[in-house]
């Protein structure tokens, strides 16, 4: 049958006439320097990023290296042509520099910083032209004639610090000061949608190279106190962790079902009575092994905004306190609930990737940070700030659901435990564990200090300690060589040891104390073997004998309630019997606990240098790597 004359032809596909200057720029052969009018038309012409990474993704750095002179001749033009602030020259170089830059610093080259410079100025005009494209992305950030503009030079400066950052371009950024202009854009009540990439980019800069000099991004945002611009900032905060949160709720929604007055009576089959319909089936599971491939690719490049949040609690303390009590009016959750929800997501599944265990570290120690400054702790613990907090349930054992809202200490407690329980293996990240230990010892020594009682449920985290003791019994030949495995033990020890002697100071009432004791007891096997398997009893620092005395000094007394024929026939007490003998052993117990166990050394970033300079790095590839800079500049 013969085709219709009235069938539609597939229309041909035309590039447009810039992917031909790019084809002519980079051709094999160029020596010559193109002419003023072919640079002019190059900047007329609106950017087409494909035709410019299909031309130099292929190429190697070697391939690179061997374009020099266009290459160089390009940056040269480019940063002319933003600097000239006339349109749509300063806009389109802006975008071509984007895609550009993006693809030459990808590479991976054998002199990095000697390399870069050497493609895109060379020695002799690197710190001429570099000073004037640095100067030029500040002045449009700062005074840019349309948002649009200043958030692609915003784009423009990341590139620059995500794919230099280990070269030594970074210094320029340094010798400029861009905090004023990124304030300045964080504040303009027209970018409030777009505060991320500034955000990150202030992060970037203050974490380059601070370890070796005395970084300038670091003093600023030590005396940084501007309440507008700091609480702009934590709401960009709780948008990114909801974010990327719900990455992981998509994958596996985990919100437990709340109660209704129609559920009750679908429950019993009185369902029509309330007017709901019949559920219908719920969709088959999915694959698990396909569960599993998506969360191992989780957080997304959203978590990049982690670093800075840390950058900035480490230095500032309005921004601690801001990032607690702001709260938009209208939200239903505050930025700081986001972020430990987000925070119980990404620790408990830390265990899947060295990323995801990176971020899930760096949110714990800000959380460290938080917990080390009392007037933080006050607010943590007031019962002013109640707020609702979502963790995560995606992994069993599940924690007991608390639909109400609750002091921020007690989220970041069953955050903590979350991770303990979740985390467990042979290859124990003890780092990680450490970190734990930490914070759950600041927490109890600031209500054991203050004798603040809060009602939680304390037995949930005696479990999860005691448990872990038992992993650490069970599995000592595999954890045994650990590097820092004797400081977590040491550590963990002394929290248990806390908790025995000064329970009375914040458990709510006696009946949560009796449990603390109970579960001790019942470990006893376990506790004697654990001191003797990790030679607990030779290190004179040790609380372990604290723990194995009070085990003892309740074990004698069910020994002599078990002989006595009028009070028990069975060797094996019930639960209640065990506990009256407890109550009945406390006039007979002496603690005699080690001085300054509520006594820690606060938290010093030089410890954590080498882990910090991994995340940053980890950072940048994440930002090198995002959607949004692949696809280049983004229309506002």
């Amino acid at each position: 049958m013969e085709q219709s004359p009235l069938t539609q032809q597939a229309r041909p596909s035309f590039l447009p006439k810039i992917a031909s200057l790019y084809e002519s720029l980079f051709k094999e052969g160029y020596e010559a320097e193109k002419s003023e009018g072919f640079w002019t038309e190059f900047f007329l012409l609106k950017c087409y990023p494909p035709g410019m990474v299909e031309i130099l993704r292929p190429l190697s750095s070697d391939d690179l290296l061997h374009l020099q002179p266009q290459t160089r001749e390009l940056f040269r033009r480019a940063v002319s042509g933003i600097r000239s602030g006339i349109g749509p020259q300063d806009d389109i170089a802006l975008d071509t520099l984007n895609v550009f830059l993006r693809e030459i610093l990808c590479k991976r080259y054998t002199n990095i910083s000697s390399d870069i410079i050497a493609l895109l100025t060379g020695l002799d005009n690197v710190d001429s032209i570099f000073t004037d494209f640095v100067a030029s992305l500040d002045n449009i950030i700062k005074n840019g004639r349309t948002v649009e503009l200043r958030y692609k030079a915003i784009q423009t400066a990341l590139c620059v610090a995500c794919g230099g950052f280990q070269t030594g371009l970074l210094s320029y950024f340094t010798h400029r000061d861009f905090f004023p202009a990124l304030v300045k854009f964080i504040n303009d009540p027209e970018t409030q949608l777009i505060t991320y990439d500034p955000f990150i980019l202030l992060g970037i800069l203050a974490n380059y190279n601070k370890f070796e000099f005395q970084n300038p991004y670091q003093l600023r945002l030590a005396d940084f106190v501007n309440d507008s611009t700091i609480k702009k900032i934590v709401r960009e905060i709780g948008i990114a962790s909801s974010q990327a949160r719900a990455d992981y709720i998509t994958i596996q929604d985990d919100l437990p079902d709340g109660w209704s007055l129609g559920g009750v009576l679908s429950y019993v089959g009185l369902g029509t009575i309330s007017g709901i319909q019949k559920p219908k089936t719920p969709p088959p599971p999915a694959n698990p092994e396909a569960i599993k491939l998506a969360f191992d690719t989780l957080p997304s490049s959203k978590a990049a905004i982690l670093l800075p949040i840390y950058e900035f609690a480490n230095t500032n303390k309005l921004f601690c306190y801001q990032l607690i009590e702001y709260q938009e009016p209208g939200t239903e959750e505050s930025p700081i609930c986001a972020y430990i929800s987000f925070t119980s997501y990404l620790i408990q599944h830390a265990h899947r990737s060295l990323r995801t265990t990176y971020y899930a570290r760096t949110n714990l120690l800000v959380l460290r940070i938080l917990l080390e400054d009392q007037a933080i702790c006050k607010h943590l613990t007031s019962e002013e700030n109640k707020r609702r907090v979502r963790l995560c349930r995606q992994r069993q054992p599940h924690l007991p659901i608390v639909r109400n809202g609750r002091v921020l200490i007690t989220a970041i407690i069953d955050t903590v435990i979350n991770g303990i329980n979740h985390n467990l293996k042979k290859k124990l990240d003890v780092d990680l564990y450490i970190l734990c230990i930490a914070i759950l010892q600041r927490a109890l020594s600031y209500l054991i200090r203050t004798r603040t009682r809060l009602e939680y449920h304390w037995s949930e985290l005696w479990r999860s300690i005691l448990s872990f003791i038992r992993f650490l019994t069970v599995y000592s030949t595999d954890l045994q060589e650990l590097h820092h495995i004797h400081d977590l033990i040491h550590n963990l020890v002394n929290l248990v040891a806390l908790a025995l002697s000064s329970g009375d100071s914040f458990l709510p009432g006696a009946a949560e104390y009796d449990d603390l004791f109970y579960k001790l007891v019942e470990t006893r096997d376990i506790l004697t073997k654990f001191s003797d398997t990790y030679q607990l009893s030779i290190r004179p620092d040790s609380s372990i004998p604290v723990l194995i005395s009070v085990s003892e000094h309740y074990n004698r007394l069910i020994a002599d309630y078990t002989s006595k024929p009028a009070k028990s026939k069975s060797k094996n007490l019930s639960p209640q019997q065990v506990s009256e003998v407890i109550k009945s052993g406390y006039e007979t117990l002496s603690i005699k606990s080690k001085d300054g166990l509520d006594i820690w050394d606060k938290y010093r970033e030089v410890d954590e240098r080498v882990f910090l300079k991994r995340v940053a790095r980890m950072v940048v590839e994440d930002l090198k790597g995002r959607k949004g800079l692949e696809e280049g500049p983004c229309a506002i």
